[in-house]
């Protein structure tokens, strides 16, 4: 029994590092292959499991994946914005357990409905019920899409097939080549070269699909400038530090040259807009002067003096306002019962509230494009973009990036804006306090970034874009409705015909 103990829990520990290991599939790192085989590893771990030992080895794999990829939750939460120790790892073990416990209902579920072995199982059954769940973890309690397999393969022969499929439909082909590799590896003759012949397609397909157009520009490139202040985290809300800011996004903003177009990053001025009105009708007035229309992330209350919106302003011939939609847990907002932030003000810990923008919102239009906006991290949701996206032939993100410092979340998340300019065909400005501040192109292709962690401004020309991809028509629907229909077959075959294992 006590080798039978031992034996488990090293093989958990094998799923614990095989979990932290996909996180290389990812940026800044982008070993892109490890998205495939650190699959493959905990499906075989998977291979002869019953559901209680399915979930305890998906647990531990997506506890390795969230521990080692979301790490830098440590640095805002403690070091940037104060909070104890105590609570800091609390929230955090919080955040990695309930992601875990994706993973353990996937391996639970797996085990429950799927044939035990043969290509039902890795080919059809597998990918699609992973994917699912993927999918699930991206809307779920509010929803957290972050470090979805898809995303690794931005740079990857398969993003091809990222405007059909969106990133999900990635995530799904990642998982199908890591059934096909143990198909291959345990299958028979004849099962190995069907497989073979149709990964070799896969690949070829990917590549061949990366040369589609599936936009085409409608108009004139547009000159546009991106300014970025590196104002350090921990120095940006001291009330000494507010009138140099201004001053510095000022001298930035006389910088533009030629630029129709100017982005500011998120809450770029430390200050509610409400209260720095003669500021912004300065900065609309010089900028307007020189040609050129602003987009800047502000702080806002609303007319009811109750409601606060972390929002886009567009300073061009009037004013309009974007409102972000999709809120952070423990940062923008709290998912707490109302007597925690009674203590939370009784122990003086930082927190904030801000409310959720409608979503009958427009896009932006500046400089003659219409521009589909998003701030932060709620670009990781890209079917909730949809409707403006059709609308837009241009996107937008805003984002405030130093809350991680120096880790790896400022390339992970540039890594989810490409996959929005990808999966739409348009060409993308993200402006970033510190970094990263880029220009995209309409195949996911970084065309520009400024230098992080010092003030810049980023030159560049953007072409606004004509038609819709397949995805950005239909979304996630077909992937979806073809992944139940395959989970479906494969707990079919488990009822009907079970194979020997």
């Amino acid at each position: 029994m006590a080798s039978s103990a031992g034996a488990r829990w090293l093989w958990r520990a094998a799923a614990l590092a095989a979990g932290a290991l996909q996180t290389f599939a990812f940026a800044p790192f982008g070993w892109w292959p490890l998205a495939i085989l650190c699959p493959l590893f905990l499906m075989w771990l998977w291979r002869a499991a019953g559901p209680r030992a399915a979930a305890a080895l998906g647990f531990w794999f997506g506890a390795g994946l969230f521990g080692a990829g979301t790490w830098w939750l440590y640095i805002s939460i403690h070091t940037i914005a104060g909070a104890p120790l105590w609570l800091t790892m609390l929230l955090i073990l919080a955040l990695v357990a309930l992601m875990a416990a994706y993973y353990a209902l996937l391996g639970a579920c797996s085990a429950w409905l799927l044939p035990a072995t043969g290509a039902w199982r890795l080919l059809a059954g597998l990918p699609a019920l992973w994917m699912l769940f993927e999918w699930w973890r991206g809307w779920f309690i509010s929803g957290f899409p972050w470090l979805s397999l898809g995303y690794s393969l931005i740079d990857s022969p398969l993003a091809g097939f990222a405007p059909i499929l969106g990133v999900y439909g990635l995530s799904a082909l990642a998982l199908w080549q890591a059934g096909a590799l143990l198909a291959i590896w345990r299958g028979s003759h004849r099962q190995r070269a069907i497989v073979l012949a149709l990964s070799t397609a896969l690949w070829v397909g990917g590549v061949l699909l990366r040369q589609v157009n599936w936009t085409t520009p409608r108009g004139a490139p547009v000159p546009v400038a991106i300014l970025q202040g590196a104002i350090p985290q921990d120095e940006k809300w001291q009330v000494d530090n507010l009138e140099p800011t201004k001053l510095r996004y000022r001298a930035l903003n006389d910088q533009i040259g030629s630029a129709q177009l100017v982005i500011w990053p998120e809450s770029a001025i430390p200050e509610l807009a409400n209260e720095m009105a003669r500021y912004l009708a300065d900065i609309q007035a010089s900028s307007r002067g020189r040609g050129a229309d602003v987009l800047m992330g502000v702080m806002r209350l609303a007319d009811n003096g109750t409601d606060y919106y972390n929002s886009i302003l567009a300073l061009t011939g009037g004013v309009a306002f974007y409102d972000k939609r999709h809120l952070v847990p423990y940062a923008e907002y709290l998912p707490v019962p109302p007597f925690v932030r009674r203590w939370l003000r009784l122990m003086n810990l930082p927190y904030s509230d801000f409310t959720s923008g409608s979503e009958l919102q427009v896009p932006m239009e500046a400089a003659g494009l219409r521009l589909a906006p998003t701030v932060c991290y709620e670009d990781g949701f890209g079917s909730s973009q949809l409707a403006l996206e059709r609308r837009a032939d241009a996107l937008v993100n805003v984002t405030n990036d130093a809350w991680f410092g120096r880790s790896p979340a400022r390339y992970q998340h540039l890594q989810i804006s490409r996959m929005r300019s990808l999966e739409s065909g348009r060409y993308l400005l993200r402006a970033a306090n510190d970094g990263i501040s880029a220009i995209v192109g309409p195949h996911g292709e970084v065309l520009a970034t400024a230098p992080e962690f010092v003030p810049a401004v980023l030159s560049g020309t953007v072409a606004p874009m004509a038609g819709l991809s397949p995805y950005a028509r239909a979304g996630n629907w077909p992937v979806l409705a073809l992944a139940w229909i395959l989970v479906a077959g494969a707990g079919w075959r488990r009822r009907t015909c079970p194979e020997p294992s």
